[in-house]
């Protein structure tokens, strides 16, 4: 990803944006965007299922209908960052999945308060990193995943 100039849409440093609040499609529950088309993407969106018994997190792809509707431009079309998006706003790369974890309890949230002690700045450098390398290492699909039965309530289009 390049350098860019933050604006209001574009929050630095992927700090949650302020007054961006839940969207009624997730009904209350917050959303973690990702590339649809990326195999690590998916890998961790199955990961964060399987550890969400509750079901307390919604997905939906960059890609989507869903960002297109909630997000501005900056977030969508920079796939390389996941984007969390809850009632105090939304977040980019490691402070999305530092606040993904958090949702998810228990020994997650332990992990997510953990993880808010190394600077953002020194967890971003290893995040773009293995965002450069996702497609190489994990491939690319054709195509956005199709959730399963089981899975539909909790992915928005």
């Amino acid at each position: 990803m390049t350098a860019t100039r933050t604006s209001p849409a574009a929050p630095a440093a992927g700090r949650p944006t302020k007054g961006a609040g839940l969207p009624a499609a997730a009904d209350g529950h917050p959303v973690l965007f990702f590339d649809g088309v990326c195999g690590l993407c998916n890998a961790a969106v199955d990961w964060l299922m399987a550890r969400d018994p509750q079901g307390v997190l919604r997905f939906a792809p960059l890609q989507g209908e869903t960002a297109e509707k909630l997000l501005p431009s900056s977030d969508r079309e920079c796939l390389d960052s996941l984007v969390f998006l809850d009632e105090t706003g939304r977040s980019r790369r490691t402070r999305a999945v530092v606040r993904a974890l958090g949702k998810l309890g228990g020994r997650w949230a332990a992990a997510s308060w953990a993880l808010w002690l190394i600077p953002g700045p020194v967890r971003d450098v290893a995040y773009r990193l293995i965002s450069k390398l996702r497609y190489a290492i994990w491939g690319k699909k054709e195509s956005c995943r199709m959730p399963t039965p089981q899975e539909r309530a909790r992915f928005l289009p």
